[in-house]
């Protein structure tokens, strides 16, 4: 499809769905985290193209219900580095992309050469189809961004974008600068998470300790009450990297954040030092106190499947009792770096 769009086109495709009955069962007040069916395809492959955004590949995906339809935002790379682009679908398996919504800036000293949002305020529930959240009549997007063209390269920034229609975001100063943080996360931050609870902004993110390999990445917190001025947790990083050989003592990064019942639930993924991503979670009673679950999520599939490189990177929404875990899949042969998801019941 086009890259090009308006937003009254926009609205139409979004209004053309409200025809379509979604229901949603009332939730339990606790469900189970665990997704061990895959669907085992791409839903979301990169073009190919040269020359467009997402050439290269995609990453990262923030999945969302909104007017009827499911949307995905992407983090697509088209060998100069970062974009993001977004996605719709009906049924959260069939996805068609719209188009790229965040363009790298030449002028920017900050989004030059990257520009990659990895989430948009949402409703907090893990049993919910992540119905966004308006603050003061606009959607909240955070994102990260890295200095120089490449493959994450550079100590990346996170920040704030603004919103009316999803299309076209005004993109804010940089929030958090890895130079102001504690020695864990120096090298660079990545993939930003916000959550509002109790009059609090919580913005979760995951960082690396050097901008050259090898280094560790860990996640943290920084909490606001008015999405302008951040205070970092004390007891940064609140999940860290695990012991020798375990499946987190590389990486414990990329944080879904969501509220389970009485619990919250921190989806990550874990880099071992074979170096295999697999989808991880941890669990606490607050925002700052996870215990990490006890087994994965997601693990790597067989030799020559979509996901027998990594299976990491999660978004997770719920539909009609079903919970389902989106991550980016690598694998296969030639290798690509696409989107696949998993969900609680057969498919």
């Amino acid at each position: 499809m086009s890259e090009q769009f308006s937003r009254r086109k926009f609205a139409a495709l979004s209004g053309a769905a409200l025809g379509h009955s979604f229901l949603w069962p009332s939730a339990p007040q606790q469900q189970s985290i665990e997704t061990p069916f895959k669907y085992n395809k791409l839903v979301l492959r990169p073009s190919g193209i040269n020359g467009q955004y997402d050439s290269v590949s995609v990453d990262c995906p923030f999945v969302f219900h909104h007017q009827g339809l499911w949307y995905m935002t992407f983090v697509a790379f088209d060998g100069i580095g970062y974009q993001t682009g977004l996605a719709r679908s009906r049924n959260l398996v069939g996805w068609e992309k719209i188009g790229c919504i965040l363009r790298r800036d030449p002028t920017s000293p900050i989004r030059k050469y990257n520009v990659a949002m990895n989430w948009i305020l949402r409703e907090n529930e893990m049993n919910s189809p992540g119905e966004l959240a308006k603050v003061n009549g606009r959607f909240i997007g955070a994102y990260h961004a890295y200095p120089s063209a490449g493959y994450e390269n550079g100590a990346a920034v996170i920040g704030i974008a603004q919103s009316t229609d999803l299309l076209h975001w005004e993109v804010g100063d940089p929030i958090l600068l890895p130079k102001d943080g504690e020695e864990w996360e120096r090298g660079g931050l990545y993939k930003p998470c916000l959550v509002k609870h109790e009059g609090k902004y919580h913005l979760f993110y995951n960082a690396k300790n050097n901008t050259t390999a090898p280094w560790n990445e860990q996640t943290g917190v920084v909490e606001s009450v008015d999405l302008k001025t951040w205070t970092r947790y004390a007891g940064n990083p609140i999940i860290q990297n695990g012991g020798k050989g375990s499946l987190d003592e590389h990486f414990a990064s990329d944080p879904c954040v969501l509220k389970n019942g009485a619990e919250w639930v921190f989806f990550y993924f874990g880099l071992d030092m074979q170096g295999t991503a697999r989808e991880l979670a941890a669990t606490g009673p607050d925002l700052a106190h996870p215990t990490k679950y006890h087994k994965p999520l997601i693990d790597i599939g067989p030799s020559g499947s979509i996901d027998s490189r990594y299976a990491h990177k999660p978004s997770v929404v719920s539909s009609r009792g079903n919970l389902y875990h989106f991550y980016c899949a690598v694998g296969g042969n030639p290798e690509i770096r696409g989107i696949s998801v998993a969900r609680s019941r057969p498919w």
